[in-house]
């Protein structure tokens, strides 16, 4: 028997039973358009999420005080204590090989009062590098002048919003303000940021480094961040920054983090969730799977008669055997298409609707369901097909 009359026989049977086919197919689009739809939105937040960490730049290290490790009482008996990280120890950091900029970081929260308004917001202390290492552009004014630590001048520069909401539409330059007590003057307003993980960055407030260790009563640093040259291995920074800190502190008590190595312990994390939500939409396939066989074995059972006649013409085994896997291939072929319409519709008309909400669809997510939804008709044709071609064409006549 020819490919195409194989081929025609197949979807003759279908055709013939229009409603059980429709079922059966809607099996296998349903949990098609439910591995689309999970998967889409599963990749849209991993997207997301990256996109989020990665828009202050990639090449950032980040130390804190304080080791990352199992502590209890100490061998000798000696309460042991962890040395803070000082501006001195970000000042020598910032001299290693490679590093373009650095900025310490003190952060609290605190009522900042201007023009005969308050607003209670976080205030961050930073360095003068920090606009260029996180990819900030100012909207008016300038950022901090690169002065010494202990001659840090009283300036601030405000978010947008934190402008907005003390100032309105008038030009705050120059313009005094009282941070805890403390006065500033205003020199620079930040172009809108928007949020980054929950947190607004346009309300917030930033001073030089010494002046918020001093206003919020801080014996060291909360963190300290170094930007590296692109193209540089994250190692070749981090073992420099590390050997200098021991060196300085006498032991290791800083956790050193490459932003390199968060981004890919997230990237697996995400990649996780996303082949877990994929996995819960495939139980809808073995659904449609379980489907497929049920339809296909009493398409064996109706239609012994036409085996019989096909195997008593000459048919050999392995028509028989291809013409039922045929069928049952079709039948999955066609709910796939199915169902990646409807799963990539779904995702589109939920990102219309819900535009905060992440959807993309990879072309590897489309033809690896197409592969899945024939694989799962090839697996799920095989007992039938092997039944009907090992039917006896005299008993299989008789049954006629």
């Amino acid at each position: 028997m020819r490919p195409a009359d194989s081929l025609h026989l197949a979807l003759s049977a279908i055709v013939a039973h229009r409603l059980r086919s429709f079922l059966t197919l809607l099996g296998i689009a349903v949990g098609i358009a439910a591995v689309i739809l999970l998967t889409s939105i599963g990749e849209g937040i991993h997207r997301f999420v990256l996109s989020e960490f990665t828009q202050f730049g990639t090449n950032l290290l980040m130390i804190e005080p304080g080791k990352v490790k199992t502590s209890g009482p100490s061998p000798t008996g000696i309460p042991t204590s962890v040395r803070p990280l000082t501006l001195d120890d970000a000042r020598a950091l910032e001299r290693l090989p490679h590093v373009t900029g650095m900025t310490a970081v003190v952060w609290g929260n605190a009522e900042v009062r201007g023009n005969g308004r308050v607003r209670r917001t976080s205030v961050y202390g930073e360095s003068a590098d920090m606009p260029r290492m996180y990819q900030i552009k100012l909207a008016t004014g300038q950022f901090f002048p690169k002065d010494e630590a202990e001659n840090a001048r009283p300036f601030v520069v405000l978010g947008a919003k934190l402008k907005s909401e003390l100032f309105g539409a008038e030009n705050p330059l120059g313009a005094r303000v009282t941070i805890s007590n403390y006065q500033f003057r205003v020199i620079g307003v930040l172009e809108p940021k928007g949020q980054f993980l929950g947190v607004d960055l346009d309300e917030l407030a930033y001073v030089p480094t010494a002046r918020a260790l001093e206003m919020f009563n801080r014996d060291g640093l909360m963190t300290i961040v170094l930007a590296y040259r692109e193209g540089i291995p994250a190692a070749r920074v981090a073992e420099p920054a590390r050997t200098l800190l021991k060196a300085r502190h006498g032991r290791e008590d800083f956790t050193l983090t490459t932003q390199e190595d968060m981004l890919r312990t997230l990237s697996n994390i995400l990649d996780i969730l996303t082949m877990a939500v994929g996995a819960l939409g495939s139980i809808s396939l073995l659904v449609g799977g379980v489907g497929i066989v049920t339809i296909m074995t009493i398409a064996v059972t109706e239609r012994t008669g036409e085996i019989g006649l096909l195997v008593a013409l000459g048919a050999p085994r392995r028509t028989i055997l291809g013409l039922f896997l045929g069928e049952a291939v079709a039948l999955s072929a066609l709910g796939g298409v199915a169902g990646l319409v409807l799963g990539f519709g779904l995702a589109q008309l939920i990102h219309l609707l819900v535009p905060a909400l992440p959807v993309h669809t990879p072309l590897a997510f489309v033809a690896a369901a197409l592969l899945i939804s024939l694989a799962i008709g090839l697996a799920a044709g095989v007992l039938p097909a092997r039944r009907a071609a090992r039917l006896d064409p005299v008993e299989a006549l008789r049954a006629e």
